[in-house]
């Protein structure tokens, strides 16, 4: 009889990827069957995973009473917690601690959580605005103290935040504005493909002193490097620019409030030192995967319409 994964966030970007993966690997389908959980049974892409038949359920993570039906009979449980929809880090950590106490009151056996370094203990107190690191670190952290055997996949950048970073100008050029030195590196992820790639790995290799990384990314990336492979796959020349702080804080403070503007600057701030990961390798995590991951060039690629 096949074991119940319970996945989170299944109609989101690395929520439905995971259920996608899944679903299409021959082996996995067999040893899992999917309940997938969302907010809103009327979502496009809820009801498109009924048609797959696959068992669809409303529930909110922050009511023990939902998280206790969806987590039901569950083996495993996949966990993603949305920090950009409140902006807070307060509505993740209670629902990751309330999907955790049901996990732990249930018996699950694995619990697969997208997580996060603490950016404010990597950095000495230097960077403390971080607050969606931080509050997932927080939450990995009471995972830990719970003693359920987990997997934190740590995702990278998502590629398709790439569109934003990348302006055309009124000559048609483009650049790459940024506060940081070119040379700069951070990891990428195509995370509506790739989170199952590397949740499928935690899934096939399952911790074995109840804590386990992976560190789900496809490989670091210069922004020096970002703009080689964007006009290798586009033909459009990319100028990487260095601007000052200040004016790369007053770029974000026309649509965001200050609180998110210090957040993504000192977000990139991170990547000088110690790194989106704090320095950690990620030949291991990449020697898990079962497919190769998308790279940027082939993410650039894939998407080059968007720039033509």
């Amino acid at each position: 009889m096949s074991k119940l994964i319970t996945v989170f966030g299944a109609t989101g970007t690395q929520g439905g990827s995971v259920v996608r993966t899944i679903i299409a690997d021959p082996e996995l389908s067999k040893e899992f069957r999917v309940r997938a959980v969302t907010r809103d049974l009327s979502k496009k892409n809820a009801k498109a995973l009924a048609e797959q038949g696959i068992e669809v359920i409303q529930g909110d993570m922050s009511s023990p009473t939902d998280v206790a039906k969806a987590i039901d009979g569950a083996h495993t449980v996949y966990l993603v917690t949305n920090f950009w929809e409140n902006m807070s880090a307060k509505p993740e950590i209670l629902q990751g601690k309330v999907v955790t106490d049901a996990c732990k009151a249930a018996g699950v056996k694995h619990l697969i959580f997208s997580s996060l370094i603490n950016a404010s203990k990597a950095t000495g107190g230097r960077l403390v605005n971080i607050t969606h690191f931080d509050g997932k670190a927080e939450v990995e952290e009471y995972i830990r103290e719970s003693g359920i055997p987990a997997s934190f996949v740590m995702p990278g950048i998502f590629m398709s935040e790439i569109f934003s970073f990348i302006r055309k100008q009124e000559d048609g050029s483009f650049i790459l504005a940024i506060p940081v030195p070119p040379g700069t590196v951070a990891p990428w992820i195509d995370a509506g493909i790739d989170t199952g790639n590397f949740v499928r790995a935690a899934l096939q290799h399952p911790p074995m002193d109840n804590a386990h990384v992976i560190y789900a990314a496809s490989d670091y990336y210069s922004f020096e490097q970002i703009a080689a492979d964007f006009t290798s796959a586009t033909g459009i020349p990319l100028n990487v620019v260095i601007i000052p702080s200040e004016m790369f804080k007053a770029g974000l403070a026309v649509s965001l409030p200050p609180d998110m503007v210090e957040e993504i600057y000192e977000n990139l701030v991170l990547l000088e030192g110690p790194g989106y990961y704090a320095g950690a390798d990620l030949t291991r995590s990449l020697e898990l995967l079962s497919e190769k991951p998308v790279s940027l060039k082939d993410f650039f690629e894939k998407n080059r319409e968007h720039w033509e």
